[in-house]
């Protein structure tokens, strides 16, 4: 088996400390789980794979190829995840025109006025097409890290019982780990899908999995999360669009 992509950034100490904490337990997967897209849009992802230094001169926000890596991953989990009727929750930006609800995010980007430098004049908190949702899908907006922070995104998940996410999207170090500390603090179960996450810095990517999967979530492999969604159920979740059963009153005689 291969080491953590994180090994590599680790002193020996760290690894010492790792090693003998008892943090990085498995906690494993819930029996009802959801599949959470973060931020997979073109602004994170620019219009087409391409290297991250040319990407970035177009789309601020972009991860250059990491990103179109990170895509094919979600959509084989995706696809997965519909065949068994999961959940699937994507999360994306929204802005006013004039760019006045950016907030603090201004503060630490002197790019954060910028349009998206290119011809096709996509949206870029347009979510990509190769996984664009699906009609049973649900879409959560959002102007902060967190998919959970000033969004109805808990509450969905208790409309639907969901007790566990599959986590994806992008960056590791942002918006995905504001999301798992959320839903960690909400006490849910958290695998977050290695290959599907990516970040601008590499380094960024592979110390915030290290943490994560130290305190609040497992950091498990693509392969392993299609293995479980093979076992589970299907048709266990009342999704958007699907139909539902008005309930039967009996009436005492």
């Amino acid at each position: 088996m291969s080491e953590p992509v994180w090994n590599q950034f680790l002193t020996e100490r760290d690894k010492q400390v790792f090693a003998t904490s008892g943090y990085g337990a498995q906690q494993g997967f819930g029996k009802r789980p959801a599949i959470l897209v973060i931020d997979v849009n073109y602004a994170f992802c620019g219009d087409k794979p391409e290297p991250i230094l040319e990407s970035i001169k177009k789309w601020r926000n972009s991860c250059g190829e990491d990103a179109w890596e990170g895509v094919k991953a979600i959509k084989k989990l995706v696809t997965a995840g519909r065949a068994k009727g999961l959940p699937v929750i994507y999360t994306t930006g929204t802005r006013r025109e004039d760019n006045w609800d950016s907030g603090s995010w201004s503060w630490k980007n002197n790019r954060s006025n910028e349009k998206p430098n290119t011809p096709s004049n996509i949206d870029g908190n347009r979510i990509i097409d190769d996984i664009a949702p699906a009609p049973q899908d649900i879409v959560i907006t959002k102007q902060k890290p967190s998919g959970f922070f000033g969004t109805p995104l808990l509450s969905y998940l208790v409309l639907l019982g969901v007790d566990s996410l599959l986590v994806t999207g992008t960056t590791t170090s942002g918006c995905v780990r504001a999301s798992v500390l959320d839903a960690f603090s909400n006490n849910y179960r958290i695998s977050l899908v290695e290959e599907g996450c990516f970040d601008r810095s590499q380094a960024s990517h592979a110390i915030n999995l290290c943490d994560m999967n130290a305190k609040y979530a497992d950091v498990i492999k693509l392969e392993e999360s299609l293995n479980f969604i093979s076992t589970l159920r299907p048709g266990m979740f009342d999704l958007p669009g699907m139909g539902r059963e008005k309930p039967v009153l009996s009436v005492a005689k």
